[in-house]
C-alpha cells in the first residue's frame, strides 16, 4: 500500500510541474500591448497633406480616472426629513406653555444705574465729629446742616431765672444721635477749609429735621422746618424746654488757697546764695 502510494506521488509532480507551465504561457499570451505606429514624416509631406502637429507618444495612454471621496455616511432623501408643506390657512396659534418654575420667570440681569447729576445723593463722611449742634467735621469737611441754625457749644438758655449750658448740651445730644455713622452730604468729592452748607441724611433719615423737631436746633427762616420747630416749641423739648435737675450731681470743687504764679525762671536772682543740697559735698575749690 505504501508503494502505491509512493509511486502516485512521484507521478503527480511532473503532471503539476506541466500545468504550471501552461497556465504562465497563458498569462502571457493575454497581456495587452499597447502599440504606436510609427509614421514616416517625409512620405506625408510628399503627398501633400498637411503634417498634423506631432502628439506626445503617452497620448495615446488614457488618463487616469479620479478616484472618488469615500462616502462615510448614507444619502437622504430630503423629502422624507423635510416637513410637510403647509399653508397659512392650517396654522393656529396657541397660548405658550405655563413655565415649570418660578426660577423661568426671572428676566435678565438688570445693568447697574449709573448716577447721574439729578441722582446724586451726596458724598460719604465716615466717622464724623459733632463740633455743635448742626455742626459736622469728617474727613476734611466742615458741614453746617442747612435748614438749621446751629446752636454753638457755649450757648446759654434761661428758664424762670435759670442759666443753663443748652448748646453743650444739644451737642452731647447730638453726638449721642450720630454714634459715628456714616453721614452723607451734599458736598462736592473733595473737600475744602470753608465751611459747606449742605442737606445730610443717616440712611432715609434727614439729619436736619431730626435737630429741629427734638429741639436741639432752631430752624432756619423761610426754610423746611419751621412747622417742626413751632410743634418743638410747644412741647417744650430740647434747648426750648426747661433746665436739667442737676441736684443729684456732686458740686465741683471749690478752688482753695491763692493761685501759684509759675517762675519766669530757674536760675536765682542776683545777690541770693546758692545752697547747697546737705546730702551732697560742697563742690572742691
Amino acid at each position: 500500500m505504501r508503494l502505491l502510494q509512493t509511486a502516485l506521488a512521484v507521478l503527480a509532480i511532473p503532471v503539476m510541474t506541466a500545468l504550471v507551465v501552461a497556465g504562465g504561457r497563458t498569462v502571457k499570451d493575454h497581456e495587452s500591448v499597447i502599440a504606436v505606429d510609427q509614421i514616416d514624416p517625409a512620405a506625408i509631406s510628399d503627398s501633400g497633406i498637411d503634417t498634423p502637429p506631432e502628439e506626445p507618444a503617452t497620448s495615446a495612454i488614457p488618463a487616469p480616472a479620479a478616484s472618488k471621496p469615500a462616502v462615510h455616511s448614507r444619502a437622504i432623501d430630503p423629502e422624507m426629513v423635510a416637513p410637510p408643506a403647509l399653508s397659512d390657512n392650517d396654522l393656529e396659534r396657541v397660548e405658550p406653555r405655563a413655565p415649570l418654575g418660578d426660577l423661568a420667570l426671572a428676566g435678565p440681569p438688570k445693568p447697574p444705574k449709573l448716577k447721574m447729576p439729578g441722582d446724586w445723593n451726596g458724598t460719604k463722611l465716615f466717622q464724623p465729629v459733632a463740633t455743635a449742634a448742626g455742626l459736622i467735621e469728617a474727613k476734611g469737611y466742615a458741614v453746617a446742616v442747612s435748614g438749621v441754625d446751629v446752636v454753638k457749644a457755649d450757648e446759654t438758655c434761661g428758664d424762670a431765672g435759670k442759666i443753663w449750658a443748652c448748646g453743650a448740651r444739644a451737642r452731647t445730644a447730638f453726638r449721642a444721635f450720630l454714634r459715628g455713622r456714616a453721614v452723607a452730604c451734599t458736598v462736592p468729592p473733595e473737600g475744602g477749609r470753608d465751611t459747606i452748607s449742605a442737606e445730610c441724611h443717616i440712611g432715609n433719615q434727614d439729619i436736619g429735621r431730626w435737630l429741629v423737631e427734638n429741639g436741639w436746633a432752631r430752624a432756619a427762616e423761610g426754610g423746611p422746618y419751621v412747622e417742626a420747630e413751632n410743634k418743638a416749641r410747644a412741647a417744650k423739648k430740647g434747648i426750648f424746654g426747661t433746665a436739667p435737675n442737676l441736684d443729684g450731681l456732686p458740686a465741683l470743687p471749690a478752688a482753695s488757697g491763692p493761685a501759684q504764679v509759675a517762675p519766669d525762671s530757674i536760675l536765682p536772682a542776683e545777690g541770693d546764695a546758692v545752697t547747697p543740697p546737705a546730702d551732697q559735698p560742697a563742690p572742691a575749690q
